[in-house]
């Protein structure tokens, strides 16, 4: 499939370079950026593909950056994890972000902001496959049920989530400027590279995603 390729309205700052070339939709349907002046300080490379607050997955040294926003209650996000985990997988080279939105009800900030704690004993990745594993609607006893089984040392998340209050919050609420400057309609919503790709892919698309990223990214140097 080939990607359909939309202009960015860029701001006259340069922290929206980064996505001002193209976005890619993959037939999805891309949505123009407005730029405004509160996007520009939230869309830079380093606040949405290097954000220190937020774990890598994949290779950390990876040369193309996927990042996923994405809500613990979101049935599409289920959907597309293995794919996008195997995508991610077979290529070797791609870091990989999720930033956690959670626009579905409480619960799933809630289990949004349990799974940021536990990066804090470095179980972030392991809290985020339990979590987006679960099929049934949330509850906090089953989200502290799925963290426990996946090695959470309970007692320290809930030290952590009083600890580090601000600061979860202050990632969540990032996240979620980002994601509405990017103007993304819900979840699961993408970055790769520098295209925006709203919506559900495939793992053919993933793949295709990545290369048409790599290859503006060659074209730039």
């Amino acid at each position: 499939m080939q990607h359909s390729i939309y202009p960015f309205r860029p701001g006259r700052r340069q922290t929206l370079s980064l996505f001002g070339g193209a976005a890619a939709a993959l037939g999805l349907g891309a949505l123009a950026i407005p730029a405004r002046a509160e996007e520009e300080e939230v869309l830079t490379e380093a606040q949405v593909l290097r954000d220190p607050d937020i774990p890598v997955a994949g290779n950390a040294a990876g040369d193309i950056s996927i990042v996923e926003y994405f809500d613990y209650q979101c049935p599409y996000c289920r959907k597309v994890e293995p794919e996008l985990r195997q995508v991610v997988s077979d290529d070797g080279k791609v870091r990989l972000i999720w930033k956690d939105w959670p626009i579905l009800g409480p619960m799933s900030v809630t289990a949004s902001r349990m799974a940021l704690a536990s990066r804090y004993q470095d179980k972030f990745v392991q809290a985020h496959e339990a979590l987006i594993s679960i099929n049934s609607k949330l509850t906090e006893a089953k989200i502290r049920e799925a963290l426990a089984g996946a090695g959470v040392d309970m007692d320290r998340l809930d030290r952590d989530l009083s600890a580090r209050a601000n600061a979860i919050d202050t990632t969540l609420k990032r996240n979620n400027d980002q994601a509405l400057a990017f103007d993304f309609r819900g979840t699961p919503s993408f970055i790769v590279g520098k295209f925006r790709v709203p919506g559900v892919l495939t793992k053919a698309q993933f793949t295709q995603a990545i290369a048409d990223a790599r290859k503006a990214a060659a074209a730039k140097k």
